[in-house]
């Protein structure tokens, strides 16, 4: 089968490798119906010592159930089903309290997908994470099955930006990072009763989208300008701040917008270590933020919503691939002439 790896910082490519097979008696074996290239992958296409032939960090995935272990009870072979891109048993303190992001049983590594940019995947403590659409691709819309992508993702990464902040009806919002996770972090501001939307985007495009998702503002300044701005906007600080970058000059903007006692929530994977938690003090900040609860939000709501056509969260799927052009897909999200790529299987 045909599997992506990166071949050198700014590159990947395709090499041919064995076909999985089931390891663990709750392993499940999924041929790839469609994937996608995330934002969180640049990281590591942008690293100059990534190692050739390492596997990419793709992990997110919808599938049809080909194979399963001897402990899997919740599919069969022939399901369609979206692949989270995290692993919860649904039992543990944590997955009990909705956050199997962060399972207190599959801790670490084999908490999380990657290489899934590939033609089939071993999906590992399957039995209660993968989660089951009804019928068969062949039943839905490309733009539908685009949607049901996002539930691998950045659709519940999104909300689970606004539900560890807290957002309830009424509350002024500021969104930070305009990718497909800050542009669902606005529609899940909006499901939640937001009364304002405010998105830092420098992009038109993204704007655009975040003001047909739901975005009542839009402020493209940086630093203490973009804060006065969003201030101004909002008659005063925000009740809640979605981080969804990972950046430490995002986190700044996102503690910056907020009023004392505001809320921030942050989902953008860190890639700094120099915010400390006393730094929020004087501000009587809330700070919380991780992994998604993809599957608790998916089979709770989020995939009614999608199938019911509440929302759309497809549309940040602005341009399709086959994965022969996996690495065009890659450059195109890197150099931002789309905002999210997906890779249509034959």
């Amino acid at each position: 089968m045909k599997k992506t790896v990166y071949t050198k910082a700014g590159q990947v490519g395709l090499v041919e490798v064995e076909r999985p097979h089931i390891e663990a008696s709750d392993d499940v074996i999924l041929r790839i119906v469609r994937t996608c290239v995330c934002g969180s992958d640049l990281w590591s296409y942008r690293n100059p010592d990534i190692e050739a032939g390492h596997q990419n960090s793709g992990h997110e995935a919808l599938g049809i159930v080909e194979e399963i272990g001897d402990a899997i009870s919740t599919v069969k072979p022939g399901d369609f089903v979206i692949a989270p891109f995290t692993h919860g048993c649904g039992h543990c303190d944590a997955c009990l309290a909705g956050y199997d992001g962060t399972c207190d049983c599959h801790e670490g590594g084999d908490n999380w997908s990657d290489g899934v940019q590939a033609e089939y995947m071993r999906f590992e403590c399957a039995n209660w994470a993968l989660v089951k659409i009804p019928g068969q691709p062949s039943d839905y819309t490309e733009a539908m099955l685009k949607s049901l992508l996002t539930l691998a993702d950045v659709m519940p990464t999104g909300y689970h930006a606004a539900r560890v902040a807290h957002v309830k009806r009424g509350d002024k919002v500021v969104v930070i990072g305009d990718g497909a996770v800050g542009q669902c972090a606005v529609i899940a501001a909006k499901m939640r009763g937001a009364s304002q939307i405010v998105l830092m985007s420098r992009h038109e495009d993204r704007q655009q989208m975040a003001l047909e998702f739901g975005a009542t503002a839009v402020v493209a300044e940086r630093g203490e300008e973009g804060i006065a701005k969003v201030r101004e906007i909002l008659g005063g600080g925000a009740d809640a701040a979605l981080e969804c970058v990972g950046t430490a000059a995002a986190v700044d903007q996102a503690l910056g917008v907020l009023h004392n006692g505001g809320r921030l929530g942050f989902v953008g994977v860190p890639h700094y270590n120099n915010r400390a938690l006393g730094s929020t003090f004087a501000q009587n900040i809330s700070v919380a933020g991780g992994a998604a609860s993809v599957t608790t939000y998916d089979k709770q709501f989020l995939l009614k919503a999608v199938l019911d056509g509440d929302i759309n969260p497809g549309r940040v799927f602005t341009h399709s691939y086959s994965l022969d052009e996996i690495d065009q897909a890659y450059r195109d999200m890197d150099e931002r002439k789309t905002i999210k790529a997906i890779i249509v299987m034959k």
